[in-house]
């Protein structure tokens, strides 16, 4: 049996302009997780999650081909995860195996509703790893990101990969997402080993130390949002002359980078006046793409945190989920939390996950 798990994800700061090949954003992993268990069979294999209901999917192989026996769109990210794997494993002059896969999930509550802790990215980065220790295939951090990318955007060809990042590494991180046109060009001229082995364009992730002083509160609106459909809008909406899309662009990218060098230099003070600008720049992206990305209860949870003194902001794509509040560990949010209460706005136990040298087994 082998078991690995891999953490949630929030976004920071560098929201939607992050989706573009080398712009930065900023995320952490939280200490929720999705578990994938993997024990080997003989002749077919199955797939259980109990996000989905605990009958399980059938699988076999056609040659090298992975064939399931029923609608396999609840196992989209999972088996776009085995089938990259395993060919990887090909490549690698490994045979080619049955297993079941068991998932557990701690993403979402009791009733199935996400939080928005990128449970897709979490079950992806999860299952690569799984495979990689069940092939014996010994891959770094980064070789295990990019095969969960290539995973990932044949799902979501949108996908950033933030999220992939923040699940695999761990703690704080600093991402900028590679060029998916020149991965899905590239995944059509070389074999996926030499993929691996190549340098993609605008793909960088970095460890980021974490803030003396400084507290992350999460609050959850209640009201799940679609990343994909919000994303897929702005980017609908991006040629237009008045979007002011490439001048977001550029103050994304300069938000992101202070925000940065406010972790390196532990500067807590420059780090909230960030989260302050971030929160500003997603708001007039919103209207002027008309879209509503802060709603009435995430501005309601922003306002009652900076009413205290704390910065906060809508994480991810916004319309819904969560938003994030950074605090110094003095500041009193009891008035904040009395405001959440009476909005219905939920406080999650949510802590940042430091990561391991591997991804947790």
């Amino acid at each position: 049996m082998i078991t690995v798990s891999a953490p949630g994800k929030l976004f920071i700061a560098g929201e939607y302009a992050v989706v573009e090949p080398g712009y930065p954003a900023v995320l952490i992993a939280v200490d929720r997780f999705v578990t994938v268990n993997l024990e080997p069979t003989a002749d077919r294999g199955r797939l259980i999650s109990d996000q989905f209901g605990h009958r399980p999917v059938l699988w076999r192989r056609e040659g090298e081909r992975l064939v399931i026996d029923r609608d396999q769109r609840p196992f989209d990210y999972v088996l776009a995860a085995i089938r990259v794997v395993e060919e990887y494993a090909i490549d690698r002059g490994r045979d080619l195996a049955f297993y079941d896969l068991a998932i557990t999930s701690e993403l979402d509550d009791r009733s199935g509703r996400k939080f928005g802790l990128g449970s897709s990215a979490a079950v992806t980065v999860a299952t690569v790893s799984a495979l990689d220790r069940f092939y014996a295939l010994g891959l770094d951090d980064l070789s295990r990101v990019k095969l969960a990318l290539l995973a990932t955007v044949t799902v979501n060809p949108l996908a950033s990969g933030g999220d992939v990042a923040a699940s695999m590494y761990g703690g704080w991180i600093a991402f900028s997402s590679p060029d998916r046109a020149w991965m899905t060009r590239r995944r059509d001229e070389v074999s996926i080993s030499d993929l691996l082995d190549e340098d993609w364009p605008g793909l960088s992730v970095r460890r980021l130390p974490e803030l003396s002083g400084g507290r992350l509160v999460v609050g959850w609106t209640g009201e799940p949002a679609s990343t994909a459909h919000l994303v897929d809008s702005i980017q609908k909406r991006k040629l237009n002359e008045d979007s002011h899309y490439e001048t977001f662009l550029d103050d994304s990218r300069a938000c992101v980078e202070a925000l940065v060098a406010s972790f390196d230099a532990d500067d807590l003070a420059a780090a909230q006046s960030q989260l302050h600008r971030a929160r500003r720049l997603l708001v007039r992206l919103g209207v002027s793409a008309g879209i509503p990305i802060e709603t009435p209860d995430l501005t309601l949870l922003c306002d009652s945190a900076e009413y205290v003194g704390a910065a906060a902001k809508s994480s991810g794509a916004g319309g819904g989920d969560c938003g994030i509040v950074l605090a110094d560990e003095s500041t009193d949010l009891d008035p904040m939390f009395r405001q959440w209460e009476l909005a219905d706005i939920r406080r999650l136990s949510l802590h940042v996950y430091p990561g391991q040298d591997e991804t947790r087994s």
